[in-house]
């Protein structure tokens, strides 16, 4: 098992269950059909530009989608067909096998294009960019692909993983990358605990999503507290109970 999936799930011991009775964030599309991007638009307005000095593209987690819309396969269906279309792109995130990153394809080009001025990179960075990614669906990419079907060659795919297009999967294959990343997963990991740990030590062990989301946050929580609601919620972390008042957060 991966070490780093390892130390989160023993760290959380959360039970994996999902009680869902009413849907968090400001999307919510039960009176017409559901509109995916609408909701990556909603969920991006969350994501930390400042932190970052604007060096990131807007990063969505996969499963975020999940703790507004139950339908788990409209969602992916939808996300299939905007990838389809060129207009998103999907990552692995690293930390865990179930983590994928979500970016418009418009805002990873500009950040990466932003970071590559000045760098002896920039051309095959730029290559890659407007050879691949126009039909790129894949997560990764082996050596024959991007040796006979891409025609990159060695000292240029060392260049691409230079850069941060590319990051080692194993030996021979690749995974497309955000580059610079490396902070916000660490950022998000370590915000993902302390919420949680908040949680652990409120009465009962639960608390009410709105009192979370004022609660004053410590020098761990760097992002939006919503931006954390909905990674726990999503992933299934902690169980959303029913309230009169507003959907408590449990773990148990």
């Amino acid at each position: 098992m991966n070490r780093k999936r390892a130390l989160i799930s023993d760290t959380f011991k959360v039970k994996k269950r999902r009680v869902f009775t009413e849907k968090f964030g400001a999307t919510n599309n039960n009176d017409g059909p559901m509109d995916i991007k609408s909701t990556l638009l909603d969920l991006m307005t969350l994501f930390p530009r400042k932190i970052f000095n604007d060096t990131l593209p807007q990063i969505v987690l996969k499963h975020q989608l999940y703790s507004i819309h139950d339908d788990k396969t409209i969602v992916d269906r939808q996300l299939s067909e905007l990838r389809e279309k060129g207009e998103l792109l999907m990552f692995q995130l690293g930390f865990d096998s179930d983590a994928f990153g979500l970016v418009f394809t418009s805002d990873y080009k500009a950040k990466v294009l932003a970071s590559q001025e000045g760098q002896d990179t920039k051309g095959t960075v730029e290559r890659f960019l407007e050879s691949v990614l126009p039909a790129c669906t894949d997560l990764s990419f082996n050596k024959d692909q991007m040796l006979k079907e891409f025609l990159f060659t060695d000292s240029a795919i060392t260049q691409l993983v230079k850069s941060g297009v590319l990051t080692v999967r194993d030996a021979g294959s690749w995974w497309l990358a955000i580059p610079n990343s490396g902070k916000f997963t660490k950022y998000l990991i370590q915000g993902r605990k302390a919420v949680l740990t908040m949680i652990k030590k409120s009465k009962y062990s639960e608390v009410l999503k709105e009192q979370l989301e004022e609660r004053r946050t410590n020098a761990q929580v760097k992002f939006q507290m919503k931006y954390h609601i909905h990674d726990i919620v999503g992933a299934e972390l902690v169980q959303s109970l029913p309230d009169k008042r507003d959907p408590d957060l449990e773990i148990s």
